[in-house]
C-alpha cells in the first residue's frame, strides 16, 4: 500500500492538512482553528463562524470527496479537508 495516499484536491479549492494527536467528536472548532492558524490564505483566514457554518451547509466543505457536516468526527492523525470556492 502507497505511503503517499493523498485524496486528489478538487479545482477551485483550498486544502487544510489537520494533523490531530487525537480523535476530535465536532470538525467544525477543529477546522476554523486551522483556517485561522494558516497563512497561506489571506481571504478563508478572516473567516467567520457564521460564513463556515454556511460553507458546511452548502456542502462546500469536504472530506475524502465526501460532504462534511459541522459534527463530523475527525480520527486521529491527518485528514485532509477541501474547502470549495477558495
Amino acid at each position: 500500500m502507497p505511503e503517499n495516499n493523498i485524496p486528489p484536491r478538487p479545482p477551485h479549492s483550498f486544502r487544510i492538512e489537520l494533523n490531530l494527536p487525537s480523535r476530535q467528536d465536532r470538525m467544525d472548532n477543529t477546522l476554523l482553528e486551522a483556517i485561522r492558524n494558516q497563512t497561506e490564505n489571506e481571504k478563508l483566514k478572516t473567516i467567520s463562524r457564521t460564513i463556515l457554518k454556511s460553507l458546511f451547509k452548502e456542502g462546500k466543505i469536504l472530506i475524502k470527496g465526501q460532504r462534511a457536516t459541522p459534527s463530523s468526527a475527525l480520527a486521529k492523525g491527518i485528514t485532509y479537508v477541501d474547502i470549495l470556492g477558495y
